[in-house]
């Protein structure tokens, strides 16, 4: 047994051993306050963790809501210079890819596609990549660094529109042989989603749609495809879906709005605004709420001039 140093007997040994120092009460409060915010920070990087990582690769099947739309064609030109037209894939099985440069997880999904596209390429696959960078430069930087094996235009906000709108980059669009889009992913997802979706779609003829398809993996609220408005994305007055007005009317309507300044702080008119900022909302809600008061004179019977 180790022998013990004996404590010598002096005033300071003996003294009762004093309680631990009071903390600030300022102090106290700011460690809870700093504990309570990280615990929220854990619980939101949990969900996202869940949400965009974990749960993706979860290959569990869920119920497909039937809703299988055709995909809304394009025209762009790849980064190599060629046309890229969807309509050029009709009766293949085609992911359709909006990502960017800047984004972290698209970069990370991207070889899991290049080997998609040397698996079944040859069985009538195709992936196609729509970045939604501001310009082509990081992108062609990318694309050849990375040795991409796969089609990849420039995207816009219009194009974005048509499938819907981007809740997040990536989101990701399964198109069947058929034409028509099958499952939608928002964030990354491990490549054996994809590729169990895939195998199931080359399995369709080109004439048949899918009616029992199951989307890979869970399906979340923003998966859900809808599409945008075409006649109001490619309008006259972009955002405004003018279908409802004659030639005439829609001369009529269009110089309404030149006649009355956007409120954006732009200094254009609101014609203008909607014409050169797409993105505008306050334009388009202007714009939106006088086509509704042209259209209710209009049906009033009143004549327009």
């Amino acid at each position: 047994m180790e022998e013990q140093t004996p404590i010598e007997n002096t005033p300071q040994a003996s003294k009762a051993p004093e309680g631990p120092p009071q903390e600030n009460p300022t102090a106290t409060k700011s460690k809870l306050l700093a504990g309570a915010l990280l615990a929220v920070v854990l619980v939101v990087g949990l969900y996202y963790l869940n949400r965009y990582w974990i749960a993706p690769a979860v290959r569990a099947q869920t119920k497909s809501d039937g809703n299988h739309p055709l995909a809304p064609a394009f025209s762009l030109t790849d980064i190599t210079g060629k046309p890229l037209n969807l309509s050029d894939y009709q009766g293949k099985v085609v992911m359709l890819d909006f990502w960017a440069t800047w984004c972290g997880p698209c970069r990370i999904e991207i070889p899991g596609f290049i080997e998609l596209q040397k698996r079944y390429a040859a069985q009538g696959f195709t992936m196609i990549g729509i970045s939604m960078d501001d310009s082509p430069e990081p992108v062609v930087g990318f694309y050849k660094e990375l040795q991409m094996n796969y089609p990849v235009a420039i995207g816009n906000d219009r194009l974005g529109d048509l499938y819907g709108g981007m809740p997040g980059l990536p989101t990701t669009f399964l198109i069947g042989r058929d034409g028509r889009i099958y499952a939608k992913h928002v964030g990354a997802y491990d490549p054996s989603v994809f590729e169990t979706e895939i195998k199931e779609l080359l399995a369709v003829s080109p004439t048949d749609e899918d009616k029992g398809f199951h989307q890979a993996g869970q399906v979340f609220g923003d998966d859900k495809v809808e599409l945008g408005n075409r006649a109001a994305i490619e309008s006259e007055v972009p955002g405004i879906d003018l279908t409802k007005l004659t030639a005439d009317q829609k001369v009529a309507y269009k110089k309404i709005l030149e006649s009355q300044q956007c409120t954006c702080g732009c200094k254009f008119s609101l014609l203008k605004c909607r014409q050169v900022d797409y993105r505008c909302s306050l334009s388009r809600k202007l714009a939106q709420d006088q086509l509704d008061a042209f259209l209710k004179v209009k049906s009033s019977g009143v004549a327009t001039k």
